[in-house]
């Protein structure tokens, strides 16, 4: 398999407010790559967002907006491309959100959420939670809502759930984003 795993943090619940992305390369179904960055979301901190993934606006300070992230990351965001995000719609929101705010154009890429994955392959969990089914798969999972962990272990479930239930199993679950 080849795909993209994707997480987002946000600074406040606006989605245009991202203040860190990590991305995880996976080709021929080992991971063999990874980006992660910190991202000045030009916005106010909700202390409740920074209690979940521990990013104070002062971690921010001098790094780049997501405008001028975008170059750099662009190449993996193609119709042709898979992007796997846990609990997609949220990901797939801050990604176009942030695009629109800076006035880039959206990208139409194939998108499979693992908590629909896991809702679908694995009914027996008792919620769809990211280390719910890490642990499930026995996956690792340390420093849980950091954007590089997380993507990490987006990756490896999907790459457990294709090797435990076949890639055929999952390519319905597969959906093209909104232009």
């Amino acid at each position: 398999m080849d795909f993209i795993a994707m997480d987002f943090e946000t600074a406040n619940r606006q989605r245009a407010s991202a203040c860190s992305l990590a991305l995880v390369v996976v080709r021929n179904s080992r991971i063999t790559d990874s980006f992660y960055t910190l991202i000045d979301p030009e916005a106010d901190f909700e202390p409740m967002n920074v209690q979940i993934h521990h990013i104070r606006p002062s971690a921010v300070v001098g790094q780049p907006n997501f405008a001028a992230v975008w170059p750099h990351i662009q190449q993996f965001f193609t119709p042709n491309q898979l992007v796997v995000a846990h609990n997609a719609p949220f990901d797939v929101s801050v990604m176009r959100r942030s695009l629109e705010r800076y006035g880039l154009a959206v990208p139409r890429y194939q998108v499979i959420d693992t908590a629909q994955t896991s809702r679908r392959l694995m009914p027996n969990l008792p919620d769809r939670k990211l280390d719910t089914v890490s642990a499930a798969l026995s996956i690792p999972l340390t420093n849980h809502h950091n954007a590089l962990a997380d993507s990490y272990a987006c990756a490896r479930i999907l790459l457990a759930q294709a090797d435990r239930f076949g890639a055929q199993a999952l390519a319905p679950l597969c959906k093209l984003t909104a232009a």
